[in-house]
């Protein structure tokens, strides 16, 4: 793919003008979200509400994912992204009126939720498969790294400011916000130019045909079974999402069972996370990790089971062994995701690419209720730390062992003439 290199030698002022404004955009819609779950606690009290919010907006993943992907791949990216954050700014500008005209119903949150996981799930897997046509390869673990950055600092800042800002400002105010800041990710994508890949010949298309969105998100689904390192890859990440995902979600459970700790200990515990990941972020942005991202990948997976697995083995009065591990997994994290998100950029054919991130995407989502379901009666029944003593113990083995797993290994070389080999992008 060394058409990036060739074609965009000067990459980093578009991209950056992207990123940069996609980035004031996530700061946005965290604190709108952040609004959103403080007013439907306040309003009802009720954790069924609550959960009834996190479903909703898990379900557009699970069930849209793979045939969101099929339609990015068919559809200008850059378009897409447009009236996917277009339409985000539209719902959070209709919900700003509904609270300024004290006309809000719980049902109106549903919805707003429902609209902006939709707008989401468009949007992540266009910009994740045009990073990969405007920045050289030996750059992407890079970039990847400042994404992992980002996520730690929003979850670092987006709670404290986000109380702040209700304590100052009415809602409809932080929904304005919201949608300030994504003006501000729409408008350079007028101006910046974002390359299209040319989509392969199909067998249908030979006969004059245009191949069905049905037949695109087979072709998606086959391109992932046929390459077997490629589908350990998206089963390692779902295994990974069925036994953390729980782990982080029950975190003050663990401080108040376990370690007898109440909101500053909860407060420590949270910011080891954020911490560790921003840290990890910076490190992997300004390292890049090793020749072969898959390496720095498992390397990452490791490290992040052994800190889960030091937080689940911590002794009742060594609390802060627990943040220690908590930090490790975090900041290891980072690691392990960022070289995996450059790797199938690298690898991944460009016109296939919104359709595999996609199927990822489907599956972590599925794996949080699911893991979710197991985790809860599995720590009623033998405490909290088990779960992060399985977690932490599944991540290693599964890094582990992923080094004597041929198609795991050789994944970058065996992909290789197969990715180089697309048509160039327009």
């Amino acid at each position: 793919m060394q058409h990036v290199e060739q074609h965009q030698p000067q990459w980093q002022t578009p991209f950056f003008s992207i990123w940069t404004g996609q980035q004031l955009s996530l700061v946005g819609s965290s604190l709108a979200q952040f609004a959103l779950v403080w007013w439907l606690t306040e309003t009802t009290g009720s954790a069924t509400v609550l959960a009834t919010g996190t479903l909703i907006s898990l379900l557009p993943n699970v069930f849209l994912g793979p045939f969101v992907g099929a339609l990015v791949d068919r559809w200008n990216r850059r378009r897409v992204m447009i009236v996917a954050d277009g339409l985000i700014a539209l719902v959070s500008a209709w919900l700003a009126y509904l609270f300024w005209a004290g006309a809000i119903r719980v049902g109106h949150v549903y919805v707003i939720m429902l609209a902006r996981a939709i707008g989401g799930t468009f949007h992540w897997p266009a910009m994740q498969a045009s990073t990969s046509l405007m920045v050289p390869d030996k750059h992407l673990s890079r970039v990847a790294g400042l994404n992992q950055t980002m996520q730690g600092v929003l979850s670092i800042v987006s709670p404290p400011l986000g109380a702040l800002l209700l304590g100052v400002l009415a809602l409809h105010a932080i929904m304005a916000i919201d949608v300030v800041t994504a003006a501000f990710a729409i408008v350079p994508l007028f101006f910046v130019h974002i390359p299209q890949p040319q989509r392969r010949a199909r067998a249908a298309a030979a006969g004059g045909s245009k191949p069905s969105l049905w037949a695109d998100v087979r072709e998606g689904l086959s391109y992932i079974w046929h390459r077997r390192g490629l589908l350990a890859i998206v089963c390692i990440a779902a295994v990974v999402n069925f036994f953390l995902w729980p782990a982080f979600s029950l975190v003050p459970i663990l401080v108040t069972g376990h370690f007898g700790g109440q909101a500053f200990e909860l407060g420590w515990m949270n910011s080891a996370w954020g911490i560790g990941l921003v840290l990890g972020g910076l490190v992997l942005s300004a390292w890049g990790g090793f020749r072969r991202r898959v390496l720095t990948s498992l390397m990452g997976l490791i490290g992040m089971g052994l800190g889960t697995l030091a937080v689940g083995l911590t002794p009742t009065t060594v609390f802060w062994l627990g943040v220690g591990g908590l930090f490790l997994a975090a900041f290891m994290m980072a690691i392990c995701n960022g070289p995996v998100f450059a790797l199938l950029q690298v690898l991944v054919a460009p016109d296939m690419q919104a359709r595999v991130f996609t199927v990822i995407q489907s599956m972590s989502a599925a794996m949080a209720p699911l893991g979710m379901a197991v985790a809860g009666p599995v720590a009623d029944a033998f405490g909290v730390r088990i779960w992060y003593v399985m977690g932490g113990v599944a991540c290693i083995l599964m890094g582990a062992g992923a080094f004597f797993v041929p198609a795991i290994m050789r994944l970058e070389d065996a992909q290789k003439k197969d990715a180089t080999a697309q048509p160039s992008p327009t």
